[in-house]
């Protein structure tokens, strides 16, 4: 089934408020090949490295929220974060499951990887002291997580309108990304409220991106680096000849340029800058409606 270009949908009208909340989302991974994506396969162990990265983030996400809870007295605000809360759990799980029944299915050692993603947002980015140097460190992260957010919904109104099966990408991959793009759109205002609520202003909000952008792209790059490696159909290439292999995939439109992300990323950069102009809520809960993960889950 076919869920993209969403021109019936008048993706033009504006639904206005939505609230929040997380949807059950059911995937079948049994059967589902190392290269779910066979014309492109490196763009698609680019795409599969999410995977590894995501179920780490979001538990920071998730703990960094329920952190700042305490300090936000806008209801409005509040009721956002919890369903912003919700969705990252459904996100961290649904992703994990993919690490188990689908890539070790496929003979992949993701334990590796993942250590690395524990160190990182669990010791790097987690919870440090108490008191005022707690809190500081506290709307750091917040920063980060505004500045991710950011790429999460913009990639998440890519794949919304990427046509994935033209290079044979199994449906439910493509599923679990568009879903998971869609919730991504719809709540994209929310870490970037959460932020300036906690006073991230314009010159935080810029170093913040100005270090995310590069580590954003060296972690995709290295779970790319880290599935070739593991996938016996591919030649083992170094760095040098990857980056090659991901350009090429980028100007076959597989995946996301470097320019156009460099673009968005250069977005938040200027004064006012509001995430609401990246990609469609109409959109997004069209998909959502349509979704076969989240149409199984609910049957």
């Amino acid at each position: 089934m076919k869920l993209l270009r969403w021109s019936a949908t008048r993706p033009d009208i504006d639904p206005g408020a939505v609230a929040l909340h997380a949807r059950n989302v059911t995937f079948d991974w049994s059967g589902v090949p190392l290269q779910w994506m066979p014309a492109e396969p490196v763009a698609g162990h680019l795409i599969c490295a999410l995977n590894m990265l995501l179920p780490e983030g979001e538990r920071m996400f998730i703990a960094t929220y329920r952190e700042a809870l305490a300090y936000v007295e806008d209801e409005k605000l509040r009721e956002d974060m919890l369903g912003f809360i919700g969705q990252e759990s459904m996100h961290a799980e649904t992703h994990a499951k993919v690490l188990v029944d689908m890539l070790a299915a496929n003979g992949v050692d993701t334990a590796p990887y993942e250590r690395q993603m524990e160190y990182l947002f669990r010791v790097t980015l987690g919870k440090r002291g108490e008191g005022r140097a707690g809190k500081q460190m506290l709307v750091e992260r917040l920063a980060f997580i505004a500045c991710l957010e950011h790429f999460f919904a913009w990639l998440g109104n890519w794949v919304l309108n990427a046509d994935l099966e033209k290079f044979g990408a199994d449906p439910r991959m493509a599923d679990l990304f568009r879903w998971h793009g869609a919730e991504e759109v719809e709540h994209r205002s929310v870490a970037h409220d959460v932020a300036e609520y906690f006073g991230v202003g314009y010159l935080r909000r810029g170093a913040t991106m100005t270090l995310v952008f590069p580590i954003f792209l060296a972690l995709l790059l290295r779970g790319t680096r880290f599935l070739v490696h593991q996938d016996p159909q591919l030649p083992d290439h170094g760095y040098p000849r990857l980056i090659a292999g991901v350009f090429g995939a980028m100007w076959r439109g597989a995946i996301p340029g470097v320019p156009s992300l460099l673009v968005s990323a250069l977005s938040t950069f200027q004064p006012g800058y509001n995430p609401e102009n990246v990609g469609s809520t109409a959109q997004a809960l069209a998909y959502l409606a349509a979704s076969p993960g989240a149409r199984a889950a609910a049957s």
